[in-house]
């Protein structure tokens, strides 16, 4: 039997639903999509501008992946879900910077009608043990 461990991180990203940070089952971990909120108040984004709320997206994911023993360099797919279509090369300049050129996951990027708490970005991704 498969085993599955839920995954909910007391110095993690704070959730802005109820879900586990992440799921592991078997030698994969499914980090859940992360928002750009501040650290410390999950009602409040980092701001209104696509790059520095994928900054925040991207180093949510990178706490929750520590905090499970892994860093982005095990991401094996990931999924991005974009409000405006407009930002999609400004996001990618920022989401490119996080990984090896030679070692980037597959992706999906999604045209969404809106995002919780009104953000531009979300992202989630699985990784591998």
């Amino acid at each position: 039997m498969l085993n599955i461990e839920h995954m909910v991180f007391a110095d993690g990203p704070q959730r802005v639903a109820p879900f586990s940070h992440a799921v592991r089952a078997g030698d994969y971990l499914f980090v859940t999509g992360q928002m750009p909120t501040l650290r410390e108040d999950n009602t409040k984004l980092v701001s209104g501008d696509i790059e520095e709320q994928t900054h925040q997206v991207m180093r949510n994911l990178q706490d929750v992946l520590s905090a499970a023993g892994l860093g982005l360099e095990r991401a094996v797919s990931v999924r991005i879900y974009l409000v405006n279509f407009g930002d999609y090369a400004r996001m990618n300049r920022v989401y490119e910077s996080y990984f090896d050129p030679a070692r980037l996951p597959c992706r999906t990027c999604i045209g969404v009608t809106g995002l919780a708490v009104g953000a531009s970005v979300e992202i989630d991704l699985i990784a591998a043990y």
